[in-house]
């Protein structure tokens, strides 16, 4: 479903032909926040090369970056990509307390909402591949989105949660597309969480088990 249909649809839902194009815009990006938040569809993901600084404990995170998925870094002479383990920040600072106890990184952590932390601090300038969740465009700008071609049917539900509360909705009709919406919800995770994810070992990652 295309953003032109879907907000045909939820006019046509709501019986209000006169909601305006930028109050069906909120409806939708407060739907797609909500769902992107339940669940970690794979257009949530996005990986990105980037480079320590030697003597520099910190590596600055992507402007778009919500969460981690993994840091890699790459060893100068095998060239092959290591996997950082990640930590609280606090484990870090424990375990090095002097940043001048430089090496190759094993350890990395969150530190703020701007940067992470690495332990031990780099020696030199490593190449590293940051994998990490961010919100994708939204379906308002890019016309379609993976969620509006795959699963539509949570990103219709919950926009018409949002417009019917904002229209002051009848109790039960708010109750009744709240209980559809969760009904696609469950079915998405069972996708993106479950069907997508068999594989997947780290325990940063959503993981539903598929019967």
């Amino acid at each position: 479903m295309n953003y032109t249909d879907l907000t045909t649809n939820i006019k046509e839902i709501v019986e209000n032909p006169d909601l305006s194009a930028a109050q069906i815009a909120l409806f939708v990006q407060q739907a797609e926040q909500k769902i992107y938040n339940t669940i970690q569809p794979p257009a949530l993901r996005k990986t990105c090369d980037g480079a320590t600084s030697g003597s520099n404990q910190f590596l600055s995170t992507p402007a778009d970056f919500l969460y981690p998925y993994s840091i890699a870094v790459k060893d100068p002479v095998t060239a092959d990509y290591e996997y950082l383990i990640q930590v609280d920040q606090n484990f870090i600072l424990e375990a090095y307390p002097d940043v001048t106890d430089e090496g190759k990184p094993k350890y990395y952590g969150m530190f703020d909402e701007d940067s992470m932390i690495l332990g031990p601090t780099p020696d030199q300038s490593y190449s590293v591949r940051i994998t990490y969740g961010h919100y994708p465009e939204s379906i308002v700008t890019a016309g379609t989105t993976w969620l509006g071609d795959n699963f539509d049917s949570a990103l219709l539900n919950g926009a018409l949660v949002e417009a019917l509360r904002f229209m002051k909705g009848e109790p039960d009709l708010v109750q009744m597309y709240d209980k559809m919406y969760l009904e696609s919800i469950a079915l998405l995770k069972m996708l993106s969480d479950g069907k997508l994810r068999q594989d997947a070992y780290r325990s940063g990652q959503a993981r539903t088990p598929v019967s």
